[in-house]
């Protein structure tokens, strides 16, 4: 009986800390910048997936989802809805900037070009796509220090994502399970559309 019972109550507290895990890196709560951070994203500049240099601010005055990306995630599938997004909301000055990164569990091992090809392939990706990125940790790439700046958290896993407004200041951090299409992500891009 006893036995049993210790074996209940670790059961118990493996499936509270599994819940706890699983929050702390793929759900939990929109999180607001805790101080102003001077400069903006569009002062910045990075590399396309080709490899090609290019200036952020060619996408000032628009309002822009900052996320990472990888090809074998469960949450790849987003990518769809993220073109769905980015197609319903492309004219409204809306943008998305996909930076594939490795960082989580070696989720994207592709070459830039593999990577392109799976995700026009399987996807219909056309909103922009840059060069593989550290988005984690203290070699991370500068895109991401901004980001992270205000004191929001870094990448818990792929699909982070980062809002980020006409200003090029960050708006808003959502977690990797936030879908395109949840509700509180579609509201906080409107308000932000709408500014």
């Amino acid at each position: 009986m006893k036995i049993a019972l210790i074996i209940a109550v670790i059961a118990a507290a493996a499936a509270v800390a599994g819940v706890a895990f699983y929050r702390s890196v793929f759900a939990g709560p929109v999180q607001h910048p805790e101080k102003a951070v001077t400069g903006s994203l569009w002062e910045l500049e990075t590399r396309t997936l080709e490899g090609e240099p290019v200036a952020l601010a060619q996408y000032r005055g628009r309002v822009a989802l900052v996320v990472n990306v990888a090809s074998k995630c469960g949450f790849t599938p987003q990518y769809k809805g993220l073109e769905t997004l980015y197609e319903r909301l492309h004219d409204r000055g809306f943008v998305i900037l996909g930076f594939p990164s490795n960082d989580f569990r070696k989720q994207e091992p592709g070459t830039p070009e593999q990577i392109r090809a799976f995700c026009t392939d399987t996807y219909g990706v056309t909103f922009p796509l840059f060069a593989k990125r550290k988005v984690t940790g203290e070699d991370k790439d500068e895109v991401y220090r901004f980001l992270t700046a205000g004191g929001l958290q870094e990448p818990t896993w792929n699909f982070t994502k980062y809002l980020v407004g006409r200003d090029g200041k960050v708006i808003a951090r959502f977690a990797p399970k936030t879908a395109p299409d949840d509700k509180v992500l579609l509201e906080a891009i409107a308000k932000a559309l709408q500014d």
